[in-house]
């Protein structure tokens, strides 16, 4: 299976009105009425709805987003069906019953380009709505990177009404569809050549009519504080983003939830420079264990002690590789990146008479005789 967010030309971080809009685009553009004979345009065209059919399920995209072609067994992303026959069960046509029209793919377009509510609308069928995605920022250090953690994150937002299970209605059951709009939410007006949409004024654009509210909440939302577990993984790097599907803000009348994302920031080390999985350091190694070689300890990612092996004649300036000492790589078990260790020295400030002498004596200078003359 191809990549899904690759064939609609979207980020993964990409909301449902954007991933809508772009397959939208590309259904007009490769659709085989202004594509007749042409066979590259038709398997786009398929693989266009497999990889549409597998974002707009919220269960099929996080199972994606987590384990790729694998979440399918290897199939399609479970498209339902050849679009061009063959015992397929999918349908899409530009008029008549059982598909997708253009006036219905119209006002989809307008809603995601920002016409319209936040909902998911099926002929005939109760407007579905969905709440907002919500961002959370959390900040960890590099060590706390490299272990990984379970992060609580709390935060304000509107929840299901556990009372009402969400519907709003004294009863927990879904409120009926309202009648004047068939539970779209919105009703139409014909000026012309154009067609206008406004929220129903009946039921004020949510698609159903509740004759008797819940008492505890306002249309099947309370607003309340919640804490979350965030399980922030080994080896996460500076900006990543986590997203966490349906832990977002609630939508009322038990409509889909949106989905919550976390991103991640990491706090310069003082010890510790990072690129990618691997670490940088410095070690500052006295000039004689650099001219006649020996062993220095350093500190390492994982607040162990590490021995080092330092080659007689060792270069200020030069970077030593320390295998498998960097930071977990994809979450393996044991996989890490390297630590290199430039080396550096420091030079004394004060000497005394016995280390000048030596000094000078190793640098080939003798020292000025106090004769008379």
């Amino acid at each position: 299976m191809k990549n899904p967010y690759d064939i609609l030309g979207v980020s993964k971080t990409a909301t449902d009105a954007e991933i809508k809009k772009a397959y939208h685009k590309a259904v007009l553009k490769y659709h085989p009425d202004k594509n007749q004979g042409d066979k590259a345009a038709e398997e786009k065209f398929k693989e266009v709805n497999n990889a549409f059919d597998t974002l707009k399920d919220p269960q099929k995209r996080a199972a994606y987003d987590r384990f790729g072609d694998s979440a399918f067994g290897g199939s399609t992303g479970g498209a339902r069906g050849n679009p061009f026959g063959g015992g397929g069960g999918f349908e899409f046509n530009f008029g008549g019953d059982g598909g997708i029209d253009m006036s219905e793919m119209m006002e989809e377009m307008l809603r995601s380009a920002g016409f319209g509510g936040g909902r998911s609308r099926r002929s005939g069928s109760p407007a579905q709505m969905r709440g907002r995605d919500l961002l959370h920022q959390v900040v960890i250090d590099l060590k706390t990177a490299f272990t990984g953690k379970t992060e609580t994150v709390k935060f304000q937002t509107n929840t299901h009404c556990e009372k009402c299970a969400g519907h709003g209605t004294s009863d927990g059951k879904p409120a009926p569809a309202c009648t004047r709009c068939n539970g779209s939410g919105y009703v139409h007006q014909r000026q012309g050549f154009f067609t206008t949409e406004a929220p129903c004024p009946d039921c004020h654009g949510a698609g159903r009519k509740i004759k008797d509210s819940c008492k505890d909440c306002d249309s099947g939302v309370i607003n309340k504080t919640r804490e979350i577990d965030v399980k922030i993984p080994a080896g996460v790097m500076d900006g990543a983003r986590l997203r966490l599907a349906g832990m977002g803000e609630a939508a009322p009348f038990g409509g889909i939830s949106g989905d919550l994302y976390i991103d991640i920031r990491i706090r310069p080390d003082k010890t510790f420079d990072r690129d990618g999985s691997d670490l940088y350091t410095r070690a500052t190694i006295p000039f004689a264990t650099l001219a006649l070689g020996g062993e220095i300890e350093i500190d390492t990612i994982d607040d162990k002690k590490l021995g080092v092996k330092i080659p007689a004649g060792t270069q200020v300036g030069e970077r030593m590789k320390l295998r498998g000492q960097g930071m977990p790589i994809g979450g393996r078990a044991g996989v890490r990146g390297d630590l290199y260790m430039e080396i550096n020295t420091e030079v004394p400030r004060r000497l005394s008479e016995k280390e000048k002498k030596a000094l000078s004596e190793f640098a080939g200078i003798k020292p000025k005789s106090r004769g008379i003359f």
